[in-house]
């Protein structure tokens, strides 16, 4: 690995008057609207930005200020850090990290760069991605491709700590963020389609030694599970709720990863995530509800025991991982104010739950062309309320093994992958980056080898029929009424994670390279700029000298774009999306770049 020492000028910035535990220093960090310290901007997953310089009525005027190049072609998620006058910069596989003298026009402050086994790109299912950094306690956290987490010295790229989370040669592999929060760091695991069983680790900030570990499958001292306690939907989950909802042991090799996003909230003392699907994608291999991949966790912050849980997609037969944002807001619903969680699954529906207690207040399809599915129960009296009613002619375990089932919206990537929507307090609307894709899935039955594939389907990707012809859709979304309230059509998935202001501006990127700002309220297209290559990495924004930049890292890739980034060419390669999106080459190239924009000084 490599690295340069620090300026003692940035050296100072870092070590001031920041408090001596991890939650104080990342929420002093978080507060201050000049930084961007974690993925998701604030605990709560709003991605929303109190800064104002940049409106709608001048954003018309942006322009680029300067570029980074990473030095790596692959598919770049997550978005940089800003820490004071220093940014951070993270790369995909080989992770490799960047320390930036903002002061400086971004001179190389330290480089961090990790010596992986490349072998580990083999049990990487969705492209060498990496969704980026946390900051906390005067370091900074990356989660590399081979499950090592490293703790480096935010002013010299010194590795504080590491650890081991995971074993490749299992198909553990790491893509997510980590998320400080009190004395500790959240850490997930990827692996689902190496028949892994999911969990999330809490390691302690101050040297990396393991807090707690919870599964999303397994016996209740492995999900530390209160059988009495611990409710879904209002009701004790009961002993063995797990394992009780598998054949046999098929647990263990279960799935439910965890690559997703967390959130915290602070004075609830809980944080919330979801698991993914189960394994394998052969619904008929595994009978019954596959508890609990596919779920929504809440769990107590310093113990990680599980307050609630609540399944959306039981026996998932599509690939409709859960593991999609929770975004905390505080909403009027009904008329009354509500501490509420919502959440858009791949599955199609938009979820609003009371994030105190996990009841379902809102599930609503958050794209008109999800079929799969009728709804949602939403009837309190009924014995399957909160679980969705499957349409026959698109279940994959219905029509059987080596039966190609046709015409299923959304496809496995989902109506919304782990591309992040942001949330606006003005507005108190959402805003969603979608696929607009449905999918021919035909599974067949498959035996499970350790760190070999665990997958058991072909699948195949095209737009939604009968809509507009394109394959995304970015929406402003109301969770108190489950409406959408506008949509603006893309020709491609938006894959990029959304970012709203106070100057009423929400950006996106899109997958042909367009960094767009829209309108709040209507959805106006304002501006729109071409990178130079396609973008699945999450807007972000800071303050820098009195100004506000925004910035996105781009470089197509992710599950959409694994075609390009792992030069595929046969259709139903990247699990189905080399040829759904075989017309993104006409458009893009790979790529791996930072951009920053600003305002023309005046």
């Amino acid at each position: 690995m490599i690295r340069y020492a620090l300026p003692a000028a940035a050296a100072l910035m870092l070590s001031g008057s920041l408090g001596a535990f991890a939650n104080e220093s990342t929420q002093e960090a978080i507060g201050d609207a000049k930084n961007w310290a974690i993925q998701t901007g604030d605990y709560a997953n709003h991605r929303y930005s109190t800064l104002d310089q940049i409106t709608k009525d001048n954003v018309k005027d942006l322009r680029p200020a300067w570029t980074f190049s990473t030095g790596v072609l692959r598919g770049h998620e997550g978005s940089p850090l800003v820490i004071g006058d220093v940014m951070y910069v993270h790369a995909p596989f080989p992770n490799t990290v960047y320390a930036l003298d903002l002061n400086n026009d971004g001179k190389i402050l330290w480089k961090y760069e990790p010596q992986q086994d490349p072998n580990v790109i083999g049990v990487m299912c969705c492209d060498t991605v990496n969704r980026g950094l946390s900051y906390a306690d005067g370091m900074v956290f990356l989660s590399q491709a081979d499950t090592t987490v490293v703790a480096l010295d935010a002013k010299t790229g010194e590795v504080k700590w590491s650890v081991k989370n995971g074993d490749p040669a299992k198909g553990e592999t790491a893509t997510a963020t980590t998320m400080p929060f009190k004395d500790k760091l959240l850490v997930s695991i990827s692996g689902g389609e190496f028949g892994v069983q999911g969990h999330v680790t809490a390691y302690n900030i101050k040297d990396g030694s393991m807090a707690w570990r919870a599964y999303s499958v397994g016996t209740d001292d492995q999900l530390l599970f209160d059988p009495e306690k611990t409710t879904a939907l209002g009701k004790p989950v009961g002993k063995d709720s797990s394992i009780s909802s598998w054949e046999g042991d098929q647990w263990k090799i279960g799935g439910g990863a965890t690559w997703g996003w967390y959130s915290y909230d602070p004075d609830l003392n809980l944080i919330y995530y979801g698991s993914g699907n189960p394994s394998t994608w052969n619904p008929s291999q595994r009978p019954g509800d596959n508890k609990w991949s596919m779920t929504i966790f809440a769990r107590d912050a310093d113990t990680g025991v599980a307050k609630w849980v609540y399944q959306m997609t039981p026996h998932d037969e599509w690939d409709y991982d859960g593991v999609n944002e929770m975004i905390l807001a505080d909403l009027n619903i009904d008329g009354k104010d509500t501490k509420a969680l919502v959440h858009f699954d791949r599955n199609g529906i938009a979820y609003t739950l009371n994030r105190e207690n996990g009841d379902l207040l809102v599930a609503e399809k958050y794209d008109p062309a999800v079929n799969w599915t009728t709804g949602v129960d939403m009837n309190r009296d009924s014995e399957t309320f909160g679980r969705p009613a499957v349409v026959k002619e698109f279940s994959t375990e219905a029509n059987g093994e080596d039966e190609n089932t046709t015409g299923i919206c959304p496809a496995a990537l989902g109506t919304k992958d782990q591309q992040p929507a942001s949330f606006s307090p003005k507005t108190s609307l959402f805003y969603v980056p979608t696929n607009h894709v449905c999918m021919d899935y035909e599974p067949f039955r498959v035996s499970y080898t350790a760190g070999q594939p665990y997958v058991g389907a072909t699948l195949s990707m095209y737009p939604a029929p009968n809509s507009h012809g394109g394959m995304g859709n970015f929406i402003a979304w109301d969770a108190t009424k489950g409406e959408i309230k506008w949509s603006i059509p893309e020709q491609f998935s938006v894959w990029s994670g959304a970012l709203a202001t106070a100057g009423d501006v929400v950006f996106y990127g899109t997958l042909e390279g367009y960094l767009k700002a829209v309108d709040a309220e209507t959805g106006k297209e304002l501006y729109k700029f071409k990178t130079p290559s396609g973008i699945i990495g999450n807007v972000m924004t800071y303050e820098h000298g009195g100004k506000q930049y925004v910035a996105v890292l781009s470089g197509v890739g992710g599950w959409a774009g694994i075609g390009l980034a792992a030069g595929l060419t046969n259709p139903n390669e990247g699990l189905g999306a080399v040829g759904g999106y075989s017309a993104l080459s006409d458009y893009t190239a790979l790529g791996g770049q930072l951009t920053v924009f600003s305002l023309p000084d005046s």
